[in-house]
């Protein structure tokens, strides 16, 4: 992966192909962007850049054998760190090493995916990975052995936000006193995820969300029409992941969409309905039985939903990017049900159940508090 393969980011590859050919490479960096910004792409080709020679200039290539390494990810001074979790090939103790070759067809497939379809990739969507203590041993006896090639050492850590206290704190040592020609290259989506003595110790570079423009054309070398990627381009709110699987009508977003309907509704029918209480019990059973991401990824879906129907609610159209796509469904006509009397509750309420999901609480009880508060909620009257 070269910078010319990255979408968009001109200011943000100018800067680390100048800072690289004046010699000005920082030991330890973080890179922070959302979800589909193009983070990770833009590590590995400065990676790639830093390891194989720039005396050429990037488009001119550099050491031929090396680029062929970087390619295919498989450059012996080129190591990675992810989140991961036991599975049924790995029963303990598990570390990136484990998963190092579908590491591989996943940065070349979904080279923009989320922490989502990593753990689908790899069969853990029923728990939540983390990097831990293990992998941080394994990253500083990585980076205390000497170059393979007599060059840099470049180490790419994913999601960085999601390493635990343990692994963070065996790391800071290393970034106090690296060995020499090291790079470590944190990414992450939520800064403030990660440990405060960690980001002190990092250059930060933050990536903005793309323009629509990028996306769009993105989508076209995809083979979408010119329409059809604008479109999508304008609802995929600068995250080229989401872009591309509304494209491929592939989004998680579809499914949540549906839930999220009969959520509402059956919540709009529940007040002093029995059988609709039921339907909501019977509702958040179901949801209970998907994996804690699934459960986590939804419940951020709704607090955009209800984020995008007050800015309808009070006229705001030219922010509302999010379409809807069942048939039966308008936003605008959910719109009016949201407003400045229970977005604060509701939204308070989502993020409850969001931050109880996360560590591991009964789902089928969050979900079934939730829907008997929101159904309270939804009957709120505007002022």
């Amino acid at each position: 992966m070269r910078f010319s393969d990255i979408l968009g980011l001109p200011h943000i590859k100018s800067h680390l192909v100048s800072s690289a050919d004046a010699g000005r490479i920082p030991h330890a960096q973080l890179f922070v962007g959302p979800e589909g910004s193009g983070a990770l792409p833009t590590a590995i080709a400065y990676a790639r850049y830093l390891l194989c020679g720039n005396s050429g200039g990037e488009n001119q290539g550099g050491d031929v054998a090396c680029n062929a390494k970087c390619e295919h990810l498989a450059h012996p001074d080129l190591h990675f760190a992810f989140p991961v979790a036991a599975s049924e090939s790995v029963k303990s103790h598990a570390v990136s090493d484990h998963y190092l070759a579908q590491w591989r067809i996943f940065v070349r497939e979904q080279p923009y995916g989320n922490l989502f379809d990593w753990y689908q990739a790899i069969g853990i969507e029923n728990k939540q990975g983390q990097i831990g203590v293990d992998e941080a041993h394994d990253i500083v006896k990585k980076l205390s052995l000497k170059s393979f090639e007599g060059g840099y050492k470049v180490m790419i850590i994913w999601m960085a936000e999601r390493m635990n206290a343990s692994a963070a704190n065996k790391l800071l040592k290393l970034i106090e006193e690296p060995p020499q020609r090291t790079v470590l290259i944190m990414i992450a989506e939520e800064e403030e995820g990660l440990l405060q003595t960690l980001r002190s110790r990092c250059q930060t570079l933050h990536f903005p969300p793309l323009p629509e423009a990028v996306v769009a054309e993105g989508l076209m070398l995809k083979g979408s029409s010119r329409e059809e990627a604008l479109q999508i381009a304008h609802e995929a709110n600068g995250n080229f992941n989401r872009a591309l699987d509304l494209l491929l009508r592939d989004s998680e977003d579809l499914v949540f969409e549906k839930w999220f309907v009969q959520w509402t509704r059956t919540a709009f029918k529940a007040r002093g309905n029995k059988g609709a209480v039921h339907e909501l019990i019977l509702w958040s059973e179901e949801i209970a039985k998907t994996g804690r991401e699934t459960q986590k990824k939804f419940l951020s879906y709704c607090l955009t939903v209800v984020r995008q129907a007050l800015l309808l609610n009070y006229r705001a159209d030219s922010l509302v990017y999010l379409k809807m796509h069942l048939p039966d469904f308008q936003l605008a006509k959910f719109a009016p049900f949201i407003h400045e009397n229970n977005i604060v509750p509701i939204v308070r309420e989502l993020e409850d159940a969001l931050y109880h999901v996360e560590r591991n609480g009964n789902s089928k009880i969050i979900f079934t508090d939730l829907s008997i508060k929101l159904t309270r909620m939804l009957h709120m009257k505007a002022a």
